[in-house]
């Protein structure tokens, strides 16, 4: 998923949901990848580090295999605890696993993306990413792991004016660094996230392992059909984060209650044909259009009421009002928040 864990954030508490029926035999999606990767997936963005083993238990016991973490998530070793406690308890075994994580923009330069890998996988106990991606196509500066890990966007936090220093870094040449992990046996599969039609034309046209994965932000109020599509035409599959829209966002200060996609007609009318929560509609939209998709929840019958949507089938009607919701509503956008909370002004989307 994309990321904003800055100064910002502030802890909110669970509100417990019912218990629902859960599943671990929901789809798996095959495009461009030699192995299928389970479409309902597990999000670790903002999850608290002390949080994460019990996080990670719970989820597996209710039936994930789909974890999507990140170097700039700043929990990776805390994750790497609950994986291994679900593998040492018999929950479940590496091979069951499906674990995508992501280069951080401070280490595009290609002498620093295998460390940057390699470092991912110790914190994690892993010896190999079933995906890696990149995270933004956003080249910063390299900050030495021993100075500040994670990095995260700003250069230099004790300056005067903190900001971000972009790096002259192409995109190919990150490219072909990534391919080299493939190569290596250190990542499956290797893709990107955050990249718009534009930049996927263009890797296109040099890579010489296609990315296996698009990850954007999607949900009702940003379809991205346009860019999907492509995707598809490549033969990516597409995961989206911030399945919800506002609801991960509202807590950093970046969004409104009012901002909610769950409280649209469209959505609280399917919840109620379906005997569904909005919130499962909102996810069933997502898979049903053919994505993966990764929310998050530190609450066991929240993430089990995410799981439970394979049992039920929107209908064409449905799922063109909920797709007519859409409003091109961005809520991670480095055009924004790179400038309010970084001082630099860098915008990825036109």
């Amino acid at each position: 998923m994309g990321s904003v864990r800055s100064r910002w954030a502030r802890r909110r508490s669970n509100r417990l949901q019912p218990a629902f029926r859960s599943t671990s035999t929901f789809p798996k999606l095959e495009r461009n990848l030699p192995d299928t990767i389970p479409q309902i997936g597990f999000g670790l963005w903002k999850i608290a580090p002390e949080d994460c083993e019990a996080a990670i238990l719970d989820a597996v016991r209710a039936g994930y295999r789909h974890f999507d973490s990140a170097a700039d998530y700043g929990n990776e070793e805390a994750v790497g605890k609950g994986i291994k406690a679900a593998i040492d308890q018999g929950l479940c075994s590496r091979e069951d696993l499906w674990i995508t994580s992501k280069l951080w923009n401070t280490y595009h330069a290609p002498e620093h993306v295998e460390t940057a890998c390699r470092k991912s996988l110790s914190d994690l106990g892993l010896d190999y990413f079933d995906l890696y991606l990149v995270h933004f196509p956003i080249a910063l500066e390299f900050v030495p792991f021993e100075q500040r890990y994670p990095p995260e966007w700003v250069f230099d936090p004790a300056a005067k004016h903190p900001a971000m220093k972009p790096a002259k870094v192409p995109q190919h040449q990150t490219w072909t660094a990534m391919e080299r992990l493939v190569d290596a046996g250190l990542a499956r599969q290797i893709g990107v996230c955050n990249y718009s039609s534009a930049l996927l034309h263009d890797l296109m046209s040099y890579s010489r392992i296609a990315p296996a994965v698009l990850q954007v932000e999607s949900h009702p109020y940003l379809t991205q059909q346009k860019l999907i599509r492509l995707a598809r035409d490549y033969g990516m599959q597409v995961t989206a984060f911030s399945p919800f829209g506002a609801l991960s966002y509202v807590e950093i200060g970046m969004a409104g209650a009012a901002d909610s996609v769950l409280d649209e007609a469209a959505v609280t009318a399917a919840a109620t044909a379906h005997d569904k929560t909005p919130a499962q509609v909102v996810l069933r939209w997502g898979i049903q259009r053919g994505n993966s998709v990764i929310p998050k929840s530190t609450n066991p019958d929240r993430m089990r009421e995410n799981l439970a949507i394979t049992d039920f089938e929107l209908t064409e009607a449905e799922m063109t009002a909920i797709d007519a919701l859409d409003q091109g509503r961005r809520f991670n956008d480095p055009g924004v928040f790179c400038e309010a909370a970084f001082g630099t002004f860098f915008p990825i989307y036109d």
